[in-house]
Formats: structure tokens, sequence, C-alpha cells
């Protein structure tokens, strides 16, 4: 949530921030909304103020005079419309801004979509296999450890079952993933609820603006989570945290449910896109002054996985009309699928300063006695299933339709 005093005190620096990013909110019925707000708040504080002076006098009075009595009835009951008033308005601002999305840093390339994004860096080169390299959605379905039809029959479309050493291969990616972070790269593993409570949703951002795209249980009112980025958030909400405690680094593998609204197409093919999904999160908690920094770091760690299993991979850099809701800044990564013939993005991670701490009201003292302030956050995906999978048959595929597996994951493959 971009804080309400930076668009009173300047609001063209908002705008001109929304205009970065494509959006054309309109700022001004916020701050009409506000004045309204403020207005009604002063009102009502100068009216509490005469009923408690009236009060302090009827109790002085030996004598109850009716004209005073009917005063205080009076003054009471304005001062009931007025709260009811204030809280309207104030529920009204809450709702609107809880709408706006975040402001771009100014390192953040300027762009209008995906195709002005910039690549930062490379890592190895797509290479040219020998032979004519077969998409996943076929090598799975040959070597028999990607079913379609029987997804399709549990579920429906755009769901699928892994079976045999496709099941494996992805538990035992899931492991090396978490491993790696957290014996080398330093995070504690934690493992949340897929399941959480609205207010959860609000603080990480995904309501009120991506409802439609979430799968809710309506009567316990629980949210499936589209990724472990929603409980990690919330872990520290309403807490006012210790500086000592900071950075936090958390890790985290859970399924992600996401009502996809897709097109028909290429794109659809396979199990690049699904309702239902497995991913590695990493998340931290900062100061201000250190997630610029926290964020290159983050990065660093979630390339380390694409390095580990040698697969060719890109680090792009997002404009200013693609970033996400709550990000201020984003990387992605995106891995090479020679069968595909295309970068998949694996991963994308993001600062996203104070905008998550203000909606969930995640706040530090920097020093025994000094003024809460609100931490940065920071997610990332380290890496995120399926299309690390996609890139590992592609990769290593062999002309004979058989696939090898990586080196770094042959510990974790070893018939026991």
């Amino acid at each position: 949530m971009i804080d309400i005093k930076l668009i009173r005190e300047n609001p063209e620096l908002v705008r001109q921030a929304l205009e970065k990013r494509g959006d054309s909110f309109a700022l001004d019925s916020i701050l009409e909304i506000d004045g309204r707000y403020r207005s009604l708040l002063r009102q009502t504080e100068e009216l509490r103020a005469t009923h408690n002076e009236a009060s302090k006098q009827l109790g002085k009075s030996k004598e109850k005079p009716p004209q005073l009595i009917a005063q205080m009835r009076q003054l009471g009951e304005q001062v009931s419309s007025l709260q009811q008033q204030t809280k309207e308005a104030k529920a009204n601002l809450d709702s609107l801004l809880l709408e706006l999305p975040n402001i771009p840093l100014l390192s953040v390339p300027l762009g209008r979509g995906e195709g002005d994004n910039v690549v930062v860096r490379t890592w190895g080169k797509p290479g040219e296999l020998s032979f004519e390299p077969l998409p996943h959605w076929e090598l799975g379905e040959k070597l028999g450890i990607i079913d379609f039809q029987q997804g399709v029959k549990l579920s429906g479309t755009r769901f699928y079952v892994l079976k045999g050493l496709g099941a494996r291969l992805q538990r035992a990616l899931i492991s090396f993933m978490l491993d790696t972070h957290v014996n080398e790269h330093g995070y504690k593993e934690i493992y949340p609820p897929f399941m959480v409570k609205r207010e959860c949703m609000v603080g990480s951002g995904n309501l009120p603006k991506f409802g439609d795209n979430l799968y809710h249980d309506e009567e316990d009112d629980f949210w499936f989570i589209p990724t472990a980025e929603v409980p990690l958030t919330n872990l520290h909400r309403d807490e006012i945290l210790g500086a000592a405690s900071l950075p936090l680094h958390y890790v985290a593998y859970t399924p992600c449910f996401r009502r996809e609204k897709m097109a028909a197409g290429t794109d659809t093919r396979g199990i690049k896109r699904g309702h239902q999904f497995d991913k590695v999160e990493l998340y931290k908690v900062t100061d201000p002054e250190s997630s610029d920094e926290a964020l290159e770091k983050l990065v660093a760690d979630a390339e380390d996985i694409c390095r580990k299993l040698v697969i060719p991979y890109r680090v792009v850099q997002l404009c200013t009309g693609d970033l996400g809701f709550a990000a201020c800044k984003t990387y992605d990564i995106e891995m090479w699928a020679p069968g595909c013939d295309e970068w998949l993005e694996v991963s994308s991670c993001s600062n996203c300063g104070d905008f998550q701490a203000r909606r969930a009201n995640i706040r530090y003292r920097p020093e025994p006695g000094a003024k809460p302030q609100l931490v940065h956050t920071l997610n990332g995906s380290g890496l995120a299933l399926p299309r690390v999978l996609i890139a590992v048959l592609e990769t290593y595929q062999q002309a004979d339709g058989t696939v090898l597996i990586p080196e770094v994951l042959e510990p974790y493959l070893r018939a026991t």
C-alpha cells in the first residue's frame, strides 16, 4: 500500500509513477475522500470534546436541568452520527488505497510491457542438438512419466499426472532446491498452511485486486495460496521486530493454486501453465537500507540453482510497465527449453519495499526506545516447478528418446 501521506504531500510524484506503470488511476478521488475523512475526524474530535465538557458540567451540577440533559443527548447523537460517517469515509479511502500498485524505483527501466524488458546477463549458451528435440509433452508421454489424459479425467483441463520417475524427478528437484537454500544460502525452512485467512491475502497484495484469480472456500472463508509468498508475508503480520532479528531469510515449498485465465494456443500446451503447480519460494524481511543489496543476493541464490543444474539461463530486469502489482523492482530468471524453443520464466525476484509491510503492519524498532518503522519485504522463486522440470527434460534428452539426470540430482534419485 502506498503511504497516504505521500499522496497528500506529493500527488504529482505518485501520478507520474503510476503513469510509468501504464496505470491511469484517478488520484483525485483518493484526495477528495481523504479530505472528507480528515474533516469528519476533526469534527468528531471537536464535538466529542464539547460533549465531554458538558458531561463534566452536568456531573458537577446538583440539579439536572432538563435543558442540559437534552443538550447532552443531542450531542451524543451527533457524535455517534459523525463517528459512523468517519468510519465509512475511512473504509472508502482504504478500499481505494488497496487498489493502487507499488511505485517503481528510479533504477527500473521505463517501458510499456514485456518487449521493453532488459536482459541483464546470460549464463551458458543454448546448445544445438544433433537431433530434433522433442517438446516435453511428447517426451513425457513417450517415457510414460506425464499423463495428460488422467489429469483431465481427475480434475479437468490444465491438470496432469506425473508418474514413476516423473514424480520422483519433481520431488528430487524440490528437495535439492530446499537443501541448497538451507545449507548453502542460509535460509530457514518453513512449512506453512496452504490455505489462509482473507487478511493474509490483503497483506500480501493479492486481495482485493486479484480475487478473480484465486481459489476460495466460501463457507470457512479460506483462500488457497497462489504462492508461499502469501503465508510468509504474514508470519510477522501486526508485529514489531527487533533490529537484531533482521534480516530474516525464509524458504518454503508449497503447491500453488491459481485460476489461470488462459487462451487457446501453443502457450497452453503441456505443463507450462496450470491451475496447480509446485514451487520453492525465497522470502526476505530487511531494514529499508539493506533491501537493494538483499534483492541482488536473492537473485544470485536463485541463479545458483540454474547453474548447478547446468541449464542455460538469462536474467531479465522488468520495465515499469511489466512490474507486478506489489513490486517496486523485479528481475526474472528464464531457463532455455530446446524442445519448446523458448525461454521459460522459472523465477521472478522482487523487492516490494514497504508496500506489503504497510498492508500487513510489519514493523521493526531500529534501536531500543526508537519509533517503529516499516520493514522491507522481498520474494522470489527458488525455483518454480513445473518449468524447471520442462527445462531438465528437454535439455537432457538424448537422440534415442531417453533423458539423462543432471549430476546434482543423482543422489536424490539413487535407488535405495
